[in-house]
């Protein structure tokens, strides 16, 4: 199955590592360190196309990915524990 994050941007499933609300998680110096050096090694997909809400970290077995998306967290979180989508 497969999760769609936003802007045409879907991610099996399988590869979602975590799925983080963006505001609560960015008043840590850690959290932002850590989206700092993902965009510096290019890992930065924006699915946003206004103000992202969250972002989701994948990982394919290779490559790490993190996804800006506009979607809350609590909709993407629902969105993968459905068998529907």
């Amino acid at each position: 199955m497969y999760l769609h994050l936003g802007k045409g941007t879907v991610v099996p499933k399988k590869d979602v590592v975590g799925i983080f609300d963006l505001d609560v998680t960015s008043q840590s110096h850690l959290t932002r360190k850590y989206l700092n050096l993902a965009e510096k090694a290019g890992e930065v997909v924006n699915a946003a196309e206004d103000i992202p809400k969250s972002f989701v970290v994948c990982f394919d077995g290779k490559k790490r990915s993190v996804i800006l998306s506009q979607m809350a967290s609590a909709t993407l979180l629902k969105r993968s524990e459905s068998d529907l989508i």
